[in-house]
Parts: C-alpha cells; structure tokens; sequence
C-alpha cells in the first residue's frame, strides 16, 4: 500500500489578521491532484486540523470539503487525529457518518488501534493512533510529580504505556503504523508552534514511540523532520509556512511504500501552493525597497521588512508601500541608533510580531499562563480594526505616545 502522511493543517489561522483560507483551499487542491498522481491508498493526518477549538464555519467546511475528496468516495481511506489545537469532540463528531466514506475520526486517547483495509492490495494496516495527550487527561500520574525532570519522565513513560498498548495489537502479517501528535525531545520548533508542554516537562522520548511500527507519523511540529535521525519517524511538517520564523522552509508530505514485514523508505514531495514568507532588510532605505518592488521581487510572498531610515517613517510611507505590495506584513523602520543591535541579531521588544508581544503581556500578567486561542484571536482582530482606522485618516500611527522615534508598524 502508498501512504502519505501529512500533519498541521491549522484551517482558519491567520497572519497577523491576514486570512490565509485561500492559501489553504490551494493547498487541498495541490493534495488532491498529489494523492490521484501518486496513487495513495491511506492519508494519515496527525492533528491540528483546525488552529482553535473554535474554528471558523469557512475553515471546518474546507476540511470536510477536503477529506471527502482525498476520500474519493470511499476508494482511499483518510485517518485523522486531533491535535493540541483541536477540540476532540469536534473532530470525531461526525465520525459515525464519516466512516461511510472511508474517513476515520479520532478525537479523544483510546486503546483500540484503526484498523485499515486497503482493497487494492489485500493488505491490512494497524494503526496505534494517539490523538493529543494532554497533561490533564494524565493527572491523576503527574499530579504528586513537582521535579521537571520527574515529569518529564512521568509523561513520557505514560505515553510510552499507552502507544506499546495499541501497538499490542501490530502482526507479521499488516503493515504496522504509529501516529501522535506530541512534542517528542530533540525536535526543532519554530515561533508557529503555540507550546504543549510546560518549561519542557511535557515532552517524550524518542524510546516511547519506538513500539515496533514500521513508521510513526508525528504532527505538531511545523519544520519537516526526522526524530533522532530515525528516517521512518517523522513530523511531515505544515503545509504552510505560518509564521516568519519559517521563512525560507520548504514545505512538503511525505510519502511512503508499505507492505507487510518490509522496511520503509520515506521520500518528501515538495508543495508549491502556500505563499512565502520572506525577510527583507533594506540597508539602503526606502529606495531599496521601491526599487525592489518596481523589480517584483517576491511578488506572491508574505513580507517582513526591516527598512534602515535617518529620518522618520510616515504613515504615507506606509501606505505607499502597501499600495505598491499587499503581502508586505510588518514595516519596521531601523534607525542608526538600533542599526547595530538589529545587526548583531537581538530583537528588541518592537521587532517582535504582535502576538509574540500580546503572548509575553499575557504570561507576565498572569504569572507565566498561556491565552487560549480565543483570546489571542480577539487580539489580532482589535488591532487589525485599529490599522484599518488609521488607514482611513482617523488616526497617525506616529502620533502615539511619541514612536516616531522608536517604533515600527503592526499592520
């Protein structure tokens, strides 16, 4: 059987207030058209279909709309998991209908492997899928635990225990498979990836997942990867790049041949449909930049600038220059005094996206608590009103409080 795994979907996630919904739907298309070309028997999606436990009507109807067609009337099976940004019940609401047409819905942990028929090839996949652990469904083993360490290790033991209990379940004669959405030790995050472990303690090793499957398919890390060098355990990585720390990321699925007892030999496809997230840094000011406009360069891209100035930025400036590029997303100017420290690679507290900067508040004021997705939503919907008032006039963003001098733009 040819499976394709792939992971972080995150249907209804914005940049800065900038919907990517469109981005998203090309991406389905992309994997459509991948999963006809390459024949695909089983899709294996490990968690965060959604970015919030409450997704838009847009986002949940793109999924539908997504799994139905690589479902492809129930000739191709599609095993989903929910992930640390899902709501479980959400996603296996419809699981009883769903299973109609070849999709299999995990929400909650379970200790009943998916087991898969694949009629093309006679063969029979097992599947010791573990949607997201959460620490709260583990309290009752973490709750006499203080040690980071000791939780740690707590943690990984139980998760070691319940995936060792559905791959009780892997025989010689199916093609045996894992799938989790955790943060396993040693993996490479970016900035998109909103934290499931507290200071580290929520992590596992890699010697938990290594349960006689012949390959696990990992989701909530957005760079693809594999874990401990281990080719056949792996995050497949997100589909788009959602965050500028990922600027540069190529994205991709990765797909395998699997058959009974043979080993596995993942290969990445490469995925063209998201937009790029790109850095610029214009050392020679705005000239720089408008000339690498005129020159369209990266027309398509999601921009972040850093644009070196000896005199103040305007809101005419700003506005100029998102006429000419929509997709540029901060504009920060760079002024001689903060030139050497943006060189040396420190970012100051304005360089730093709004809700890295909302996150950071959140935490101080709360003594270290995370928003939930909610609220960091709301967030970027007030401030995105606010651009949206000083476009219209109503407003300078350089008359606040002084940040001529020192600020940047949001937008």
């Amino acid at each position: 059987m040819r499976i394709l795994h792939t992971a972080d979907w995150h249907f209804g996630r914005s940049l800065e207030g900038r919907s990517r919904l469109e981005e998203q739907a090309a991406f389905v298309d992309e994997l459509a058209v991948l999963a006809k070309e390459e024949e695909i028997d089983l899709v294996l999606l490990a968690g965060d279909v959604y970015d919030s436990v409450n997704p838009p009507a847009a986002a949940e109807q793109l999924f539908y709309e997504a799994v139905a067609r690589l479902a492809d009337g129930g000739r191709r099976t599609i095993a989903v998991i929910a992930g640390n940004h899902d709501h479980p019940e959400r996603v296996s609401a419809s699981a009883p209908l769903a299973a109609r047409s070849g999709i299999r819905l995990v929400g909650m942990p379970t200790d009943r492997p998916l087991v898969i028929d694949v009629a093309r090839t006679g063969e029979q996949a097992v599947i010791a899928a573990l949607p997201y652990p959460s620490e709260s469904r583990l309290r009752e083993l973490l709750s006499e635990a203080t040690d980071e360490e000791m939780l740690r290790t707590a943690y990984s033991e139980r998760v070691g225990r319940l995936m060792s209990q559905l791959g009780s379940a892997f025989r010689h004669e199916t093609v045996n498979l894992a799938m989790s959405h955790i943060y396993v030790l040693g993996g490479l995050e970016t900035d998109s990836e909103r934290p499931i472990q507290i200071g580290g303690a929520y992590t596992v090793d890699p010697s938990a997942l290594r349960i006689g499957a012949q390959y696990v398919a990992l989701g909530h890390l957005h760079r693809p990867q594999r874990v401990a060098g281990d080719e056949t355990m792996r995050y497949s990585g997100s589909p788009l790049a959602y965050s500028f720390s990922e600027a540069g990321q190529s994205k991709s699925v990765t797909v395998f041949d699997a058959e009974p007892g043979i080993a596995i030999q993942p290969r990445e496809i490469l995925l063209s449909s998201g937009r790029p997230l790109v850095r610029w840094t214009a050392k020679g000011g705005l000239a720089e930049v408008y000339g690498w406009l005129e020159e369209g360069r990266d027309a398509r891209a999601w921009i972040d600038l850093d644009v070196w100035m000896t005199e103040a930025m305007t809101l005419q400036h700003i506005q100029q220059l998102r006429k000419q590029h929509e997709g540029l997303v901060h504009i920060r100017p760079v002024y001689p005094e903060s030139a050497e420290a943006l060189e040396a690679g420190e970012r100051s507290r304005e360089q730093l996206p709004a809700e890295e900067l909302f996150r950071r508040f959140f935490a101080k004021q709360t003594g270290g608590g995370e928003p939930d997705d909610r609220t960091v939503q709301l967030f970027l919907e007030l401030i995105a009103e606010e651009d949206d008032d000083a476009a219209a006039g109503s407003e300078s963003l350089l008359e606040q409080d002084g940040e001529a001098a020192a600020g940047g733009d949001r937008g």
